[in-house]
């Protein structure tokens, strides 16, 4: 069974249902989690990837412009952190044994180094569902993940998402 879990979380709205069914598993085979939050200039609530002016034609409005960049991505940090301290409270409150990592990069790539390094037995991520184009331009998390990890993958999809089987096929087939 699985003893080493590590759970992805990202800002989003499908983080608490990713981290509630990880926390579930924790207790049920009695495992170690280990919350990973990868920091990304276009996760949600990110200041985003800073846009440097042309430092010739505006050098103190480029000062003040990275410093203002500074401080929001501080404060970016800080909530991560605050969040995750908050989740490890609930895990241990929940006598789940549970330790938190938050670092800056490529989340995919991110997610199977810190996996691999702790020894992880099972990597929890969420999906996004996103399809088609969307895809393709946002990529996939939970798809590199699957495909590059060196232990299980389980990918939480979000509760009442749409089958992408037709309603008329399945009473079809009932």
């Amino acid at each position: 069974m699985f003893k080493k879990i590590l759970v992805a979380l990202d800002n989003s709205t499908h983080r608490q249902e990713v981290f509630e069914q990880a926390l579930g598993l924790a207790s049920a085979t009695q495992a170690e989690l280990m919350l990973c939050h990868v920091l990304s200039a276009y996760e949600e609530g990110s200041p985003g990837i800073p846009i440097r002016s042309y430092q010739a034609y505006y050098p103190v409005l480029e000062d003040s412009t990275w410093r203002l960049y500074q401080k929001h991505w501080e404060e970016f940090e800080a909530q991560g952190i605050a969040q995750l301290q908050q989740e490890i409270e609930t895990a241990r409150a929940a006598g789940v044994p549970a330790e938190f990592t938050q670092a800056a990069g490529e989340p995919a790539a991110t997610i199977c180094s810190v996996a691999n390094s702790w020894q992880a037995d099972l990597i929890m991520v969420g999906s996004h569902g996103r399809r088609g184009i969307s895809e393709l331009l946002l990529g996939s998390v939970s798809n590199y993940v699957m495909h590059h990890a060196e232990c299980s993958v389980l990918v939480v999809h979000r509760q009442g998402t749409t089958s992408p089987v037709a309603p008329d096929a399945v009473s079809a087939t009932a």
